[in-house]
C-alpha cells in the first residue's frame, strides 16, 4: 500500500505547479502540438518541453510524432475529473473565505 501512497504523491506534484496546471486546462478537449500549446500559453518551447516531459513521466499525458511535429493528449479523461474536483473544492473555499472576511 506504500507503494500507492509513493505513486499517489508523485502524480500530484503535477497539480502543484500552476504551469502545468494550465497545460491540463489545455490538453483537457483535445490533442494540441507543442506548437499549440506555445501560441496558447505564451510560454516558451523550453519551458512548455520541461513541464510535459515531467507529466509524460509521471503518466499524466502521452505523445505521439505526427511528422514533424510531437503531439500530446492526457492518458487518462479521470486526470481532467480529479483536476476539476480539486478546482471546485477551491473556489468553494474561495467563496466561503470571502464571505468571512466580508461578514466579520
Amino acid at each position: 500500500m506504500k507503494d500507492l501512497y509513493m505513486v499517489h504523491a508523485e502524480m500530484c506534484k503535477v497539480f502543484s505547479n500552476p504551469i502545468r496546471l494550465e497545460i491540463l486546462h489545455l490538453l483537457r478537449y483535445d490533442e494540441l502540438s507543442v506548437t499549440e500549446l506555445i501560441e496558447k500559453s505564451k510560454l516558451s518551447q523550453a519551458n512548455i518541453s520541461q513541464h510535459l516531459g515531467i507529466m509524460k513521466a509521471r503518466g499524466i499525458v502521452v505523445s505521439r510524432r505526427g511528422g514533424k511535429n510531437m503531439y500530446y493528449r492526457l492518458a487518462s479523461p479521470k486526470i481532467v475529473k480529479a483536476f476539476d474536483i480539486i478546482r471546485d473544492a477551491l473556489i468553494e473555499k474561495m467563496k466561503k473565505d470571502r464571505i468571512i472576511t466580508t461578514l466579520g
